[in-house]
């Protein structure tokens, strides 16, 4: 920590020594001429209904066909969901701003016609703002492997050991899931990828008729868009990463896993201080007199939880150890999400009560959404084979960082993965514009602010960063951080950046 202090001190400023020190990229854009290989123009329409989203009005929807392997053009095709919201100020507008979900796994679709409007207003109708669901997701072509639905509950996808540390039950899944999509995934599981979310934006960049494109990438969607932006740097306007983890082309995604310990560690503090605020008695929700008991709390009830666990309101699903600790990882992104997680440990603490599972802890997922999640990360880089390794990592992992007991360096299907011999992940360097603007938490459950520092330091001058003193995972139009929010709509709207990277209190 004492290092990613230093970084930090270095890195960042106060935002009111950069209020007047701003820098401006880029000029407009619009009405520019396309280039590479000629694609079809999208036809648009009314988009299907979401449910539990309402889609706003005037959002369309269409389908861009892809080739399934971007090396044989002229093969086998898919389909990619796109949507768009087109500006309501055709004087103002700039271009297009492409907006990228995290996960993998995350929908585009729905990500506009969440933060579609507000995304509208905030950056005063400069942009068309566009978005899609890669391969894989939603509206587009999708795939299963056929996984057993016992294996495909988020505890079970993601490798909690069991209450002795053991990863024996952990290894035997893993292998059972890889093999269950070499055997029946095929090819259109295997082109699950970065590098082909990455070669299917640049079609849809082309089939909109843009030269350029800006992109706002969140979580996993950030990497997507450092790396577009890494292989087509005369293609993009304004770079906007939130939320970024560490680029490390020899690791990505096995990285950013492992970095969640540390993130949640981080993190953590935030909720014990919610949760002993004597503001919560009224609530009910006051876990403790003081926030240095809750991590004490929470850590006994979960082993209570491994022992004996508890019936909850979902029949044949009950409350163990590992569903109240994925809970918490679940609740660490947002402060909204702390209350729920307290009336969970509540109920789990009360003898006579029922616990209501979290919706994304009652069931299992769809099989082509576990496909999906696993299979980008296993296809983007090659993971460490099985071996006595894994032992050891859980272990120490377990005893550095117990809220999280060993789960993020654990074995994971990837370990037997029939990998791709593609390249290795593209190298994000500081070769390129200086458009690029990042914001960050400086206590990411998710993608930690040392990861980010990685990033940032990867993209030397093409970047400034803006950290900000709210908690969480996704900052821009997210947690609640006026700053940061007015930071980035600025940059969108006018190119500004901070001079210097900067931060923004909360």
């Amino acid at each position: 920590m004492t290092t990613w202090t230093r970084k930090a001190l270095l890195l960042t400023v106060s935002a009111a020594a950069a209020a007047g020190t701003l820098t401006a990229v880029g000029a407009p854009v619009a009405h520019s001429r396309p280039t590479g290989p000629a694609t079809p123009p999208l036809a648009w329409g009314p988009c299907a209904p979401i449910p539990g989203t309402p889609v706003p009005a005037g959002q369309q929807c269409a389908t861009l066909r892809v080739p399934l392997d971007h090396r044989a053009p002229d093969g086998r095709t898919v389909d990619v969901a796109v949507t768009r919201l087109r500006t309501d100020r055709p004087e103002a507008r700039r271009g297009t701003l492409l907006v990228l979900a995290g996960g993998p796994g995350g929908s585009g679709v729905q990500r506009l016609a969440q933060k579609g409007e507000a995304l509208r207003a905030a950056t005063e109708g400069a942009y068309d703002l566009v978005g899609l669901d890669p391969r894989g997701v939603g509206g587009s072509t999708r795939a299963g492997c056929g996984i057993p639905e016992a294996d495909r509950h988020l505890v079970t996808l993601r490798s909690w050991p069991a209450a002795d540390g053991s990863i024996t039950e952990n290894t035997e899944r893993a292998r059972r899931t890889a093999a269950a999509c070499a055997r029946d995934g095929g090819p259109v599981v295997r082109s699950f990828s970065t590098r082909n979310q990455v070669r299917d934006m640049d079609r849809l960049r082309a089939a909109l008729g843009e030269r350029k494109v800006s992109v706002w990438g969140s979580s996993y969607g950030s990497y997507v868009g450092a790396v577009y932006a890494q292989e087509h740097r005369d293609r993009v306007d304004r770079l906007v990463l939130d939320s970024t983890g560490d680029p490390d082309p020899a690791r990505v995604a096995y990285g950013w896993l492992a970095n969640a310990a540390p993130g949640a560690a981080d993190r953590f503090p935030d909720f014990t201080a919610w949760a002993a605020d004597p503001a919560r008695d009224a609530e009910g929700l006051r876990l403790a007199r003081r926030a240095e008991d809750v991590q004490p709390l929470f850590l006994a009830l979960a082993g209570e939880l491994d022992r004996a666990p508890k019936e909850s309101d979902v029949p044949g699903v009950p409350l163990t150890g590992n569903r109240l600790r994925q809970a918490l990882q679940n609740a660490l992104h947002s402060d909204t999400a702390f209350a729920p997680l307290a009336r969970l440990i509540r109920s789990a603490q009360d003898p006579e009560g029922r616990s209501v599972l979290p919706p994304e802890l009652a069931g299992a997922l769809p099989d082509e959404d576990a496909a999906l999640t696993m299979a980008v990360v296993c296809n983007d880089v090659r993971w460490p084979g099985p071996g006595p390794g894994y032992a050891r990592r859980v272990a120490a992992d377990r005893a550095r960082y117990p809220l999280t007991a060993g789960m993020p360096v654990n074995i994971t299907p990837c370990a037997f993965w029939k990998y791709d011999e593609e390249p290795r992940p593209t190298r994000i360097t500081a070769e390129g514009p200086s458009n690029v603007l990042m914001i960050q938490s400086l206590r990411d459950p998710a993608t930690p602010y040392s990861g980010a520092l990685t990033m940032r330091a990867a993209l030397g001058e093409r970047a400034r960063m803006v950290t900000v003193g709210q908690g969480g995972h996704g900052m821009y139009l997210g947690n609640g951080n006026a700053c940061g929010d007015r930071m980035v709509s600025d940059f969108l709207v006018t190119g500004k950046r901070p001079a210097r990277d900067t931060h923004c209190p909360n």
